[in-house]
């Protein structure tokens, strides 16, 4: 049985150790989408860190595709400039360089959560954000949100194009591993619900049309990444909203996914409806792990898993009794970026398995 610091290889691709850094908004690009100082500081810290995959955060296909102004994106050559420079510096702490790529749908134009008194509320144009926000369907998130446009058939088959250009600039800016966000509420996941997706067309209805945008852009963007390199998605495998989408439906779009050869799926939860009106299960160490261990032994993908998730023993357990293949960690790696080097103490991992503090560090740390 694999461990928490045993490589993990998927396609031509190889982690170093089953430990990632979970995609983590920072809402601190500016109003160009190009990634900057902080994003290489934030993610090059990761990698240092010992973590054998690093992702960056929810990376927009599109302007309107933001969940703020401070999004970043990968839709201009300037974006992709940026994402190159980090790409490299990631990959040569020897850290996996991989991007979360989505659309944030009718979560689009948003406060950053800090702003006080309107964080994570709807941005009026007025004040810096749009009023083209779109969806499946024209169910605003809030009562009162102003509800998005929804999208036609010819809006469809732009937004399929915009996740496939996507591709192509994340393989041409370095990155080996692709995350589709289809989860929590945004474009790919407003598509999956069927407390969202109210469409009568090909694309609502029955499960299968309601998966058929999220494997319209998948099978777009897998036919341009090139063949060794990764895609995987994170799915919201329980909405935990009245008439939104269960367990079992995550189980049949996970059995179309694999069909279509989606290489992993990231199991998360949840954030499909306003905070609050729809609240979730109290969030304990590892509260959503078991819907990793039912996809990958009812499906038989790989699965990652995710969730308070902060302890060494913990996420070596969660890869030895099979329950996951990988463990992304979000907060306990934004309160520290050494958590990979001292799971390894930890875990004892050091003795040859190649893990080791980066050399200006490491002959320091390592002194009595």
């Amino acid at each position: 049985m694999a461990a928490l610091f045993d490589p993990l290889t998927l396609r031509g691709i190889t982690l170093r150790n089953r430990i990632g850094l979970s995609p983590m908004c920072q809402y601190n690009a500016g109003t160009d989408g190009v990634p900057t100082d902080w994003h290489l500081v934030h993610l090059g810290a990761r990698a240092a860190g010992g973590a054998g995959l690093v992702l960056t955060e929810a990376t927009a296909v599109a302007p309107e595709g933001r969940i703020c102004p401070g999004d970043v994106g990968i839709w201009t050559d300037a974006q992709e400039a940026g994402w190159k420079r980090i790409a490299s510096f990631v990959r040569a702490q020897g850290a996996t360089p991989g991007i979360q790529i989505g659309h944030a749908g009718r979560k689009a134009s948003f406060y950053a959560p800090w702003v006080p008194e309107k964080g994570a509320k709807h941005m009026p144009p007025a004040e810096g954000g749009w009023d083209d926000t779109v969806a499946p369907s024209a169910i605003p998130l809030r009562k009162a949100d102003p509800a998005p446009h929804e999208l036609s058939l010819a809006d469809i088959d732009r937004l399929i194009e915009a996740f496939r250009q996507a591709a192509i600039r994340a393989d041409r800016a370095g990155f080996d591993w692709i995350e589709l966000h289809g989860g929590h509420g945004y474009l790919l996941a407003g598509f999956l619900s069927p407390y969202s997706n109210r469409r009568t067309d090909a694309y609502g209805g029955t499960l299968e049309n309601r998966a058929r945008f999220p494997l319209a852009c998948f099978e777009a963007m897998r036919a341009v990444f090139p063949a060794h390199k990764v895609i995987t998605i994170r799915l919201s495998c329980v909405e935990w909203i009245d008439g939104g989408q269960t367990l079992e439906d995550t189980l049949a779009v996970a059995r179309l996914l694999k069909a279509a050869g989606i290489d992993l799926i990231d199991c998360s939860s949840g954030v499909g409806a306003a905070g609050g009106e729809y609240p979730v299960p109290p969030a304990a160490p590892g509260w959503q792990v078991p819907f990793a261990e039912r996809i990958r032994r009812d499906v038989g993908l790989p699965t990652a898993a995710v969730g308070v998730i902060t302890e060494p023993y913990q996420a070596d357990a969660i890869i030895r009794d099979g329950r996951a293949d990988l463990v992304l960690i979000g907060r306990a790696m934004l309160r520290d970026p050494y958590w990979p080097m001292k799971a390894a103490e930890a875990l004892g991992a050091f003795a040859g398995q190649g893990v080791s503090w980066p050399l200006p560090y490491g002959y320091a740390v390592r002194r009595k």
